[in-house]
């Protein structure tokens, strides 16, 4: 079976915390959920494994090559939502869509236009006037909108009500469905993991 992702000995030292020889596989076709209190390091893991901050030892495989080796062509087709996009309150959705198609040579604006009207997004709103929950539907708008294979998603969930969660993990399951795409995500709410996930990476501190 052909992994999207290999994750080997990924080890990260700081003063008052550490990670260690963590590795994982993401098959193709699956979901698969990094679980860990708040805390425990899984934003510090999906960034080490972007190259958002170095690695101190280990290696990252992604699409069945070395990631740093290839660091642009597979971010070209990873799907990627890391925090928010406070930073840009007054610009509108549209602005910074324009901005962000830019970057990819596959944006696909169909499948954009297409999330846009399933999570209700109003493009010619500001940041500052989305929800919490609106936000992290216009950033993983944006992901699906690339012809992206690999998906890293850092608690998406978080901030959504009920209904829109089960709406997500609904999403999250009709991407992986033709078994040609995967997806990866941290939480700390177990339930989602049971309403979708394929696999389940325990991070303890």
């Amino acid at each position: 079976m052909m992994h999207l992702l290999e994750v080997t000995e990924l080890t990260k030292n700081y003063p008052m915390f550490s990670l260690k020889n963590v590795s994982f596989q993401i098959p193709k076709g699956k979901i698969v959920g990094l679980i860990g209190v708040n805390g425990a390091g899984k934003t510090t893991i999906l960034k080490a494994l972007l190259n958002l901050i170095p690695l101190d030892h280990g290696h990252v495989r992604m699409f069945e090559t070395l990631f740093l080796e290839n660091e642009l062509s597979c971010k070209q087709k990873t799907g990627v939502v890391l925090g928010g996009i406070d930073f840009y309150k007054e610009k509108k959705i549209k602005d910074i869509t324009k901005v962000t198609k830019r970057f990819y040579a596959d944006w696909d604006e169909t499948a954009y236009q297409k999330y846009l009207k399933l999570f209700s997004l109003e493009p010619n709103k500001k940041v500052k006037e989305l929800s919490a929950g609106m936000k992290v539907k216009y950033l993983i708008a944006l992901a699906l909108s690339h012809q992206a294979q690999l998906f890293i998603f850092d608690e998406p969930t978080s901030g959504l009500d009920p209904v829109s969660r089960d709406e997500l993990l609904e999403i999250f399951q009709q991407i992986v469905k033709n078994g040609d795409k995967s997806i990866l995500f941290s939480t700390h709410i177990t339930s989602d993991l049971e309403k979708c996930a394929d696999a389940i990476i325990y991070i303890k501190v």
